[in-house]
């Protein structure tokens, strides 16, 4: 079994509370050297284990030579059976790719973080026990495959990329911790939530922030001491994100406008970089049918997802695209 150095204390809550190692700090990612390089990179969470979308993101990427994409976590979830286990990480492993709490927890099982999602209150308990349950069912899966599971405990919590030479900073949940809920489309819509991402955003330095955990996604505009900056939080890239629809979302950023087969929904400029949330449309009804041979009726899952999986979830595109560039400077 691989073990993610520096384990802290199990968390008494599990589900909500997270391990102390989860935590690195603002300042950490602006410390850090970039690890990539690009003209235009896709960034791309909360893929849950979705062949379909892993394809069609695949796919997506071609469409720009010399684009890089990485994998912001989460690319684990939905996937209990294990050749689909093999068939995602193998290919998520062969780029860049993060490891969001999902993949931190396979690859040191047996601690009581749960799934290590770090519920806010807003989440109800159900929601939380059904999602620990998720987790310890695909434990099962990964510790049939302990070399996968040493290299999931491998990847970074973060990084930076240059992107057109700004910063980007790659981050699965905030700006300061690895399941973070600071950059969720709820903390933004709050004043104290927006002062807090400000603060974040400064200490990273970071001209972008792409993060994805939250499952919702949001694109905020804000002025720190830097400048302008973006929060750019995809959603989920394996299931729909909007009402009514079933495309799985990434963000692409550039410094080349997206073209006509990018399709992009909604995006902001910044310092020269086009960020743009860009729909993966993934084949629903082979993912539907795969979904529902691993997760039937009753099943955990079904119970938690499957009305987001055919119908998305109650969330508007338009409350997704934020421009707030008052305030005080961070």
């Amino acid at each position: 079994m691989a073990e993610v150095p520096g384990r802290g204390v199990a968390a008494p809550r599990p589900g909500r509370s997270c391990p102390a190692d989860y935590g690195y700090g603002a300042a950490a990612l602006r410390k850090v050297a970039p690890a990539l390089q690009a003209e235009t990179l896709y960034v791309a969470g909360g893929l849950y284990g979705n062949p379909q979308a892993l394809e069609a993101l695949l796919e997506l990427a071609a469409t720009e030579p010399g684009a890089r994409l990485v994998f912001n976590g989460d690319f684990n979830w939905f996937d209990v059976d294990t050749e689909d286990f093999r068939a995602i990480n193998t290919a998520v492993l062969g780029h860049f790719a993060t490891r969001g709490n999902v993949e931190t927890e396979l690859a040191q099982p047996g601690q009581d973080a749960g799934c290590g999602c770090g519920y806010p209150d807003w989440v109800g308990d159900e929601d939380v026990a059904r999602s620990n349950r998720i987790m310890e069912r695909l434990r099962r899966t990964a510790a049939r495959e302990p070399a996968l599971q040493a290299r999931l405990g491998a990847l970074p919590m973060y990084a930076v990329a240059l992107v057109g030479g700004e910063r980007v900073a790659i981050v699965h949940g905030d700006a300061d911790s690895l399941a973070g809920w600071g950059l969720s489309q709820e903390s933004l819509a709050e004043e104290a939530g927006l002062d807090a991402a400000r603060t974040g955003l400064a200490a990273s330095t970071a001209r972008v922030i792409a993060s994805s955990h939250t499952c919702l996604p949001v694109m905020q505009s804000l002025r720190v001491a830097q400048g302008e900056v973006v929060l750019a939080n995809n959603g989920a890239a394996g299931m729909p994100n909007f009402r009514g629809t079933r495309f799985g979302l990434a963000t692409r950023i550039s410094v080349h406008a997206p073209g006509a087969a990018q399709r992009a929904l909604h995006g902001l400029c910044v310092a020269g970089l086009h960020v743009h949330a860009v729909p993966i449309a993934y084949d629903h009804a082979t993912w539907e049918s795969r979904f529902l041979a691993q997760w039937p009726p009753g099943s955990d899952a079904h119970l938690s997802y499957y009305a987001r999986i055919c119908d998305g979830p109650r969330y508007l595109q338009e409350q997704a695209l934020r421009v707030a560039t008052c305030g005080a400077l961070a």
